[in-house]
């Protein structure tokens, strides 16, 4: 009987502790359904912070900003006597200033020279042989009496807007029967109005199977050659883009076109996003945007480069290599974002100074494989011959314009970022040259110019397509407006 007890025992004791067992397993699975789901609780709200930081870092529109369409640039005593005449100009290159500019170059002429490396061509800058040319043909070749009468071929003015005196160029068709169209043509740095003397009689003549002419526009910007800078900080390209829809109203127009290149393409899309009822259409020689999107699909893209543009792709990668490039070549922008007018005074003292310092951006920004070449390339581009770009480099040194120029580097803001990130409206057209250094593929540009109408692309040609390529500019100038205007 005991030993059946026994056995009864041991059975109960074996059924509570299976009992037991189950029960534990069933409290096991419970805290491990609920540790997993605890688990994807904490990923799906990481995952939900990630993707709401990704949207307002990336990819939300911010608001527009205020625009005040009457900040005064100008000395504040001037504001009740302001002068809104628009008033016939003439360039004038003095006596006096030939005078001193033939005392520079007899004194750097007398300077003891130091020679560049051997077999460093314009690596180190530009190199000592091209210096000693530059300045040969500027003394000895450069007809400064013919110059200005070529500067003089088009009508200049001025007229003050938000207190400061801007110089521009008019150039007007001389056509009946046809449409004519206002657009206003925008340099960057360092080039200047000159930029598009070769442009603008391409765009007043009448063309086979086009029924419209453009009337020219070509303002120097403010603080640039022969247009007054401001008087105190602020004047970045943001109130830039104002002051020129300003001169736009000013001389009539409220509906017209905009180009523009290098600092000028930045000012014309700021123009085309605050002014989408004026601005036509935008065109730009530039195909850059800064929207944080489009900066976010290039950096993805370096895993698939054909994918953003089968056929360019090489343009933007691979991406260490152009990174490399802009750091090395854009040494120059920090240190006028930081202390432009430092630099300036140094370039003002000098002619030859100034010129190299201005050849060697054009040069090399016109075709980064200038810097392997001794002479930087000045043989073989713009017709083989400097007058052109000493006419630009007389815009600044007849007006002791270079520091003030320079100022737009540090005037650039966050103001200028946000604006990056709303979408513009206008119709727009990118003209993309092969050596030019900012560029962006069609899918990225979307971003910001949602309605681009078109781009066209050319196996040649650089960063300055006006001083370079003005007929091919002209050209895709009026292909892009036939375009839009369909």
């Amino acid at each position: 009987m005991e030993v059946s007890k026994q056995k009864k025992g041991k059975k109960k004791d074996d059924k509570v502790a299976t009992s037991n067992k189950k029960k534990n397993k069933v409290i096991k699975t419970a805290k491990s359904y609920s540790s997993c789901a605890v688990t994807l609780t904490v990923i799906s709200i990481i995952v939900a912070v990630v993707a709401y930081l990704i949207y307002t870092v990336v990819f939300h529109i911010p608001e527009l900003p205020a625009v005040d369409l009457d900040v005064w640039w100008g000395p504040n005593h001037t504001k009740l006597s302001q002068d809104t005449a628009i008033r016939p100009f003439r360039i004038v290159f003095s006596d006096a200033m030939q005078e001193q500019l033939v005392k520079k170059f007899d004194h750097h002429r007398r300077l003891e020279k130091h020679k560049s490396f051997d077999d460093t061509a314009w690596t180190y800058g530009v190199h000592s042989s091209a210096r000693e040319q530059i300045f040969s043909f500027w003394q000895y070749k450069y007809k400064i009496k013919e110059r200005e009468r070529f500067f003089n071929q088009f009508q200049h003015f001025r007229t003050n807007v938000q207190g400061l005196d801007l110089h521009f160029m008019r150039v007007r068709p001389k056509v009946e029967n046809v449409k004519v169209l206002p657009i206003i043509l925008l340099h960057g740095w360092p080039s200047s109005f000159r930029e598009f003397y070769d442009v603008a009689p391409l765009l007043t003549t009448q063309r086979p199977d086009y029924d419209f002419v453009f009337e020219v526009v070509v303002p120097s910007l403010p603080g640039f050659g022969f247009s007054q800078g401001a008087v105190r900080p602020g004047l970045g390209p943001f109130q830039v883009a104002i002051v020129m829809r300003n001169l736009m109203n000013r001389l009539g127009f409220t509906k017209y076109y905009v180009h523009g290149g290098d600092f000028g393409h930045v000012i014309g899309s700021i123009m085309a996003t605050l002014f989408p009822n004026e601005v036509l259409g935008f065109h730009s020689n530039m195909p850059l945007t800064l929207a944080k999107p489009s900066v976010f699909g290039r950096v993805l893209g370096a895993v698939w480069p054909t994918i953003l543009d089968s056929h360019n792709w090489q343009k933007i990668y691979p991406l260490k290599e152009k990174i490399e490039f802009l750091i090395e070549e854009m040494g120059y922008s920090h240190l006028q974002a930081t202390k432009p007018d430092t630099i300036g005074i140094t370039l003002n003292e000098s002619p030859v100074g100034l010129a190299t310092y201005i050849f060697d951006k054009i040069m090399i920004y016109t075709d980064a494989e200038n810097k392997f070449l001794e002479d930087g390339g000045l043989a073989k581009y713009f017709n083989g011959s400097m007058t052109d770009l000493i006419d630009n480099v007389m815009v600044y040194w007849v007006t002791e314009s270079i520091t003030t120029s320079m100022r737009i580097y540090k005037e650039v803001s966050s103001v200028e970022l946000i604006l990056e990130q709303i979408p513009t409206s206008v119709p727009t057209w990118f003209l993309c040259l092969e050596n030019e250094p900012f560029y962006y593929p069609e899918m990225l540009l979307r971003w910001k110019y949602p309605n681009l109408t078109g781009t066209t692309t050319y196996k040649f040609g650089g960063h300055f397509a006006a001083l370079e390529k003005p007929q091919i500019l002209a050209d895709d100038i009026f292909l892009a407006v036939k375009s839009i205007k369909q």
